[in-house]
């Protein structure tokens, strides 16, 4: 398996008003192109901080983040934004969709930025939507969906640009239990149909019970890391 992410003594230290904070702690891991990875941890643990750094999101303290073979450790902001945009779709707990634009307008909202045609846009967007459930309601915004609905739009939009992996930071979160299920269906399909790199920041046992691989971080540190037939 193709390497797609490694981490070499990744360490965030926070500079708080009481003493420092080792929000990750000296983390060495290897992710494989195609993996479905949950990162597990009481609250507090770093997994957050650990999916920021991967994704560029945040910079390291110490240590190197190297994504194909690049370095995005000390990155310029500019080059940063664009290296994203190319490999990286991002799901977040609180679905960050813009609320003016309707589900089809956020979903296209990355492909503009890279300056895709409108056509191709409007096109790729439809058949995410599509591929997601939602294809009656491309046109509706995001006040007028349900919390499964705009989570739902919010991973068409993290893969509507293709991206080599996805980072999900706690995306079952704030869904009931069908939402959530429906979502780990069509996550768990797309990682095995397209090949993408999936890794979750989650304390939902419904992801962890899908995941192939968790791992377990403990004081920003990585206790264990196991491997499951699934």
């Amino acid at each position: 398996m193709k390497t797609v992410i490694k981490t070499k003594d990744l360490t965030k230290i926070y500079n708080s008003s009481v003493a420092p904070v080792k929000a990750v702690d000296n983390v060495n891991l290897e992710f494989g192109e195609g993996e479905f990875t949950a990162i597990v941890g009481p609250s507090g643990s770093g997994k957050t901080t650990f999916l920021n750094l991967i994704g560029g999101l945040d910079k390291p303290t110490e240590g190197h983040v190297v994504i194909d073979d690049t370095d995005i450790s000390n990155m310029k902001e500019s080059k940063l934004f664009d290296f994203r945009l190319k490999n990286i779709g991002f799901v977040f707990q609180s679905y960050n969709l813009i609320p003016v634009l309707t589900a089809k307008e956020n979903v296209s909202f990355i492909m503009l930025l890279q300056k895709e045609s409108k056509a191709k846009m409007e096109k790729r967007a439809v058949e995410m939507l599509e591929q997601v459930g939602l294809s009656e309601k491309v046109d509706v915004r995001p006040s007028k969906l349900s919390g499964g609905q705009q989570q739902r739009v919010a991973v068409a939009r993290a893969l509507a640009s293709k991206p080599k992996f996805v980072l999900a930071d706690e995306p079952t979160a704030n869904l009931d239990t069908e939402s959530a299920f429906n979502l780990l269906d069509i996550m768990s399909r797309l990682n095995k149909e397209e090949n993408i790199t999936l890794i979750f920041s989650t304390h939902d046992q419904r992801v962890i019970d899908r995941a192939r691989r968790v791992i377990t971080l403990v004081d920003g540190a990585v206790s264990k890391d196991e491997a499951f037939e699934r």
